[in-house]
């Protein structure tokens, strides 16, 4: 097979531009960088209700969650399609937070926060909780935004406990904003 010529066929060979450079000398480092591009956000990102939460490639949560909802156990009258939007939007949220894509593992902790890894006393109010959030932005917003950030950031051993404190409130608190 043909190699182009500027691969070294030796791994160990160093990088071309360094051989170029006198002894002792080495490159300086990146400056950091300014928001001068129109669009830019100088203090991070807008944040408020409705406004979701910026990740590396958050759309990739919708694809693992795909790919993982034949293992959710939905209750009578859910739709796999609202477990799979909110399932995928707890993950995206929960891993912009880590500042990374999204992975199995976000898709996992999304599911077993709702319940849907085991039926549970959860279910019929999750039923109810997540109805129709698949079409209804509003209704999925509240519930995404309602896990906090100490919730996303915990481990899986944390998550537990502080998991079922937030399905105590969650019902409250989303019929209160989805209404807004």
């Amino acid at each position: 097979m043909p190699t182009d010529p500027f691969v070294s066929p030796d791994p160990d060979d160093k990088p071309r531009q360094q051989q170029n450079l006198p002894p002792g000398v080495a490159y300086p480092p990146a400056k950091a960088w300014v928001p001068t591009r129109p669009g830019d956000h100088a203090v991070g990102y807008p944040s408020g209700p409705l406004r979701g939460a910026p990740g590396p490639n958050v759309g990739w949560a919708y694809t693992l969650a795909n790919r993982a909802k034949d293992r959710f156990k939905l209750a009578k009258h859910e739709h796999i399609e609202d477990a799979v939007t909110v399932v995928a939007e707890i993950a995206a949220r929960r891993a912009g937070a880590f500042g990374r894509a999204p992975v199995i593992r976000d898709i996992e902790f999304a599911a077993t926060l709702l319940g849907y890894d085991n039926t549970d006393d959860f279910a019929s109010t999750r039923a109810l909780l997540v109805h129709d959030a698949g079409h209804d932005y509003y209704r999925r917003r509240a519930i995404v935004d309602s896990v906090g950030e100490n919730l996303l950031r915990a481990t899986s051993n944390d998550a537990r406990a502080l998991g079922s404190q937030w399905r105590a409130e969650v019902p409250r608190v989303v019929e209160t904003e989805a209404t807004i």
